[in-house]
């Protein structure tokens, strides 16, 4: 039902939002690597982080399993200090599946994104649930100190095929248009 150039797609959309969204600083480096298990099972991480992408066609979760310890929350908080962990690491992912839903948006029309919310990390298997139809998971390592990973769900409610060119590049990402 859902085309392996579909899953390919997804993927590079991810990797291409996270590369450009989830570090606090341009200089920061940060690796991306897919991991070879598809089962929806527990990975590392305290909590979770769900974000959801919906259309007519499909629904896809982007989950980010993350553990607030002092390395990984000095990290996102180095900007604002009185905030909380997960209020702050809730904007970077938001950015990043923001990010995914505009270049989604270049091949579906009526996409709809959800607010950030948390849970335990332990309810991440019941996501089997919507019975989704590819998984895929992400270890994303930040300057070599800060160690993240993302679940990727997509449901499909109709066959689904579309190919992405991952050699393009677009000239105004992030860019504010004032009317």
């Amino acid at each position: 039902m859902i085309s392996e150039h579909a899953k390919q797609a997804v993927n590079a959309i991810f990797t291409k939002a996270a590369k450009a969204t989830l570090t606090v600083n341009p200089e920061d480096s940060i690796e991306i690597s897919q991991l070879n298990d598809t089962r929806l099972v527990e990975l590392p991480g305290k909590d979770i982080v769900v974000l959801t992408i919906s259309s007519y066609l499909f629904r896809l979760l982007t989950i980010f399993h993350v553990t607030p310890d002092k390395a990984t929350a000095g990290y996102f908080n180095k900007s604002d200090f009185n905030r909380e962990f997960h209020e702050v690491f809730n904007e970077q992912g938001n950015l990043c599946v923001g990010a995914m839903n505009r270049d989604l948006g270049n091949h579906f029309v009526h996409l709809g994104m959800s607010t950030p919310y948390k849970l335990e990390s332990k309810s991440a298997p019941f996501i089997s649930e919507l019975k989704p139809g590819y998984v895929s998971h992400h270890r994303i390592g930040i300057n070599a100190d800060i160690s993240l990973h993302a679940t990727l769900c997509l449901c499909a409610y109709r066959p689904l095929d579309f190919r992405i060119d991952p050699y393009q590049v677009e000239d105004d990402f992030g860019e504010i248009e004032l009317f």
